[in-house]
């Protein structure tokens, strides 16, 4: 449904404690230059708690948010082209709304273009800003708190460590574990002057749309996926299985007629921590992920189920060849990683590459950001300004996946009306 939502208040958010003066360059590493500045957002519902006034929420989140800022001290400062961040606590944009609808009417059917509203700035408009928050209140008591943070300087594991230290604070908790801020250590930074990333941001009309897969359905496609003989590696993954029947539904739906002149694969983000020899705590701070770019061979001889096979085959392959080895000849100032990265691009910009990319915020703490009134019935992500991208969250019940597909208008209409897509979706 559409929302209409009022703006009340805008304040910034500063950190509770100043940062001390040998902490103000915090310098990007390797992965963090290479990683487009894009803004990630996630949308926190809450059902109305008669223990707390829309007030008393809003200071709890405020108070808390600025001692969650001495701990994650760059979140308050401002980005320096692909550099640093200048850690001068400038504060956050901290916005407050009201949402003219009930909680129970919007989760009936959230359309994921309206979870926009819930976000303090257009997802376009980056700027230099590493996070930004708004929290907006229902007019039945329930509560939605929207978050932006900068993927300049943060991954799905940073952004969820951050949460859930701010929740922690929140509640009133004394322990809370503090973040590693020395991934520069470990991937010195590199000239990427160079690099120009194939992402475009805003250039297209862009339509997301949730797909919902339930437990039993991801199952059955596992069952599908899982070639006969196959005990020595067992089944695929949740993600590996569902990434690969996206994109053979993305290429049967959008280029069913392929041009021989281009090739087509897929991109999987791949956390490196523990990867790592030994492994990198997870408390690590930063983009420590690495993209993984598949190819599957296209051979027309094959039935589709044979290609189903090559593909789920292929997928695991690359995100398994992701070792120690690679992990270690990222950490070192080679070019070998940044020339194969501007071949890519490059390609990319010409048209010649055709890539679907596939991210997942699946098995992470998504559903234990509790601020004090308890866990949130549901989380949602926003519409992205980027095309081609699929996201994966879990449902509430933990057992299905949500697939937030960002496509060009013209290219979901065709996708959307997949008869094979749509027999899998749903309960």
């Amino acid at each position: 449904m559409e929302v209409e939502i009022e703006i009340i208040s805008k304040v910034t958010i500063k950190p509770s404690s100043p940062t001390p003066d040998d902490l103000h360059h915090y310098q990007l590493s390797y992965l963090d230059q290479i990683t487009p500045n894009v803004l990630m957002p996630l949308v926190f519902f809450y059902p109305a708690d008669n223990n707390f006034t829309n007030t008393q929420r809003s200071d709890k989140l405020k108070k808390s948010l600025s001692h969650a800022l001495t701990k994650f001290y760059p979140l308050s400062g401002r980005l320096v082209a692909d550099s640093h961040v200048n850690c001068n606590d400038e504060g956050i944009p901290y916005v407050e709304a009201i949402a003219k609808c009930s909680l129970s009417e919007f989760l009936l059917d959230p359309v994921p273009n309206e979870l926009n509203k819930f976000i303090p700035r257009d997802l376009h408009d980056v700027k230099d800003f590493c996070l930004l928050v708004q929290a907006n209140f229902f007019q039945c008591g329930g509560m939605a708190i929207g978050i932006a943070i900068s993927h300049k300087i943060a991954d799905a594991l940073s952004t969820f460590m951050f949460i859930n230290s701010w929740g922690a604070i929140a509640r009133g908790k004394i322990k809370v574990p503090s973040p590693r801020f020395d991934s520069s250590m470990l991937f010195p930074p590199r000239d990427t002057s160079e690099f120009k990333s194939s992402i475009t941001i805003g250039k297209d009309n862009i339509v997301t749309k949730r797909f919902v897969f339930s437990a039993s359905k991801i199952s059955a496609l596992r069952d599908k996926y899982t070639e006969k003989g196959s005990e020595s590696t067992g089944p695929p993954s949740r993600i590996e299985t569902l990434s690969s029947f996206l994109w053979t539904r993305l290429m049967a739906s959008i280029h069913a007629e392929r041009d021989e002149t281009k090739i087509y694969g897929t991109v999987h983000m791949v956390n490196l921590r523990t990867r790592s020899n030994p492994p990198m705590p997870e408390s690590l701070f930063g983009n420590i992920m690495q993209a993984v770019i598949t190819v599957p061979a296209m051979d027309n001889n094959s039935t589709n189920e044979e290609q189903d096979f090559e593909l789920v085959k292929k997928v695991r392959e690359s995100i398994k060849n992701i070792n120690s080895e690679i992990v270690s000849g990222l950490k070192k100032n080679d070019q070998k990683h940044l020339s194969f990265l501007k071949e890519k691009a490059n390609e990319k910009r010409k048209g010649g590459l055709v890539l679907f990319n596939f991210t997942s915020l699946c098995r992470l703490p998504l559903y234990k950001a509790d601020f004090g009134w308890g866990k949130p019935i549901w989380v949602g992500s926003a519409s992205l300004v980027l095309k081609d991208v699929i996201g994966f969250l879990d449902t509430k019940s933990g057992n299905g996946i949500e697939a937030w597909v960002n496509l060009k208008e013209e290219d979901m209409a065709a996708f959307e009306a997949d008869k094979e897509l749509l027999s899998w979706c749903g309960d």
